[in-house]
């Protein structure tokens, strides 16, 4: 991995330009679709849009993150980060709609636990420090990339999913290489600039809100997994490469966010830690918390559609 001053961040945004696609480059009445069988589908339509809802909390994070980045070039990545995370909520609906699982115009609902993320984002993301988001979505992102897009390469054999995600993939794969390249720039920062931003963050209860919304989601979707009959040890192993891979800068090690969030990586791998007991509980609190409490859908995450429009 380049370091963070030989990263040319010029050339990334160049690359990411050149490689923007849209829903209208795919034909989505090409045969395949039968490929799904009936006995996939209930799992798989809960799974998709499980999937959907996830792109479009990672969409908020970036258009969050644009408003703190600190050069035009990395604000500029972040606002196609978030364009093409919405382009892949969008995508992933219309292969529900190909598939047959969505009626007209019908939009899935999102379970409660991307619901509560969602509405988190919505009130507090933009408060957020730099750190603390930039650390976060990486992690998320390793856990898409790594089992939740790859299972579905593997379980789904409709030749159309294959070139949406071959595509969904390839930006993933550029998001990750920024994310990681801005952790190492932040753990440049004086060690004392680094701990006075993190006791200031840790000790603001919407970052404990945040973490009680984060370690049910990380569960559900593992819980979502397993039940579509992926091993969760594949989950697993997709998160340890968060680790792997930030430990390779001795910057990433200086940062506290990180060492918070790759300690958390290694209880959640760890299913004989006390830690699953908590987590399981807060999925089955979570699924009781009352639906009137909850805020309206912010007009941010209605953008969806199946239609193959040209972006």
């Amino acid at each position: 991995m380049p370091r963070a001053h030989d990263f040319d961040y010029d050339a990334m945004l160049a690359k990411i330009k050149d490689r923007q696609w849209a829903l209208a480059d795919i034909d989505w009445d090409a045969p395949g679709a039968d490929a799904v069988t009936d006995e996939q589908r209930p799992r798989l339509k809960e799974f998709m849009a499980d999937l959907v809802w996830i792109e479009n909390v990672g969409a908020r994070g970036f258009a969050a993150l644009a408003g703190k980045a600190p050069t035009p070039v990395l604000r500029e990545i972040y606002t196609y980060f978030h364009a093409e995370e919405q382009r892949h909520a969008n995508a992933e609906l219309a292969l529900m709609r190909r598939w047959g699982m969505l009626e007209d115009d019908e939009v899935p609902e999102p379970n409660i636990n991307v619901r509560l993320a969602i509405e988190w984002l919505d009130r507090w993301s933009d408060d957020m420090s730099l750190a603390v988001l930039g650390t976060v979505i990486p992690m998320l992102e390793v856990a898409l990339d790594g089992a939740l897009l790859k299972f579905l390469l593997d379980e789904v054999h409709d030749p159309v999913c294959h070139r949406v995600f071959d595509k969904i993939n390839a930006d993933e794969s550029r998001h990750l290489a920024v994310d990681f390249q801005v952790l190492d720039l932040l753990g440049h920062a004086p060690a004392r600039r680094l701990l006075i931003s993190t006791v200031g963050t840790v000790a603001r209860p919407t970052v404990l809100l945040g973490a009680l919304m984060y370690v049910p989601l990380l569960n559900r979707m593992r819980d979502n997994i397993v039940a579509m009959g992926l091993d969760e040890r594949r989950l697993y192993t997709a998160m340890s490469r968060f680790t792997r891979v930030g430990e390779r800068s001795p910057a990433t090690r200086r940062l506290p966010s990180y060492q918070i969030l790759k300690r958390h990586a290694a209880i959640v791998i760890d299913r004989g830690h006390p830690y699953h007991h908590f987590a399981d509980f807060m999925v089955k609190a979570s699924a009781r918390y009352p639906r009137r409490l909850l805020r309206p859908t912010p007009s941010w995450a209605r953008e969806l559609t199946h239609e193959p429009v040209a972006r």
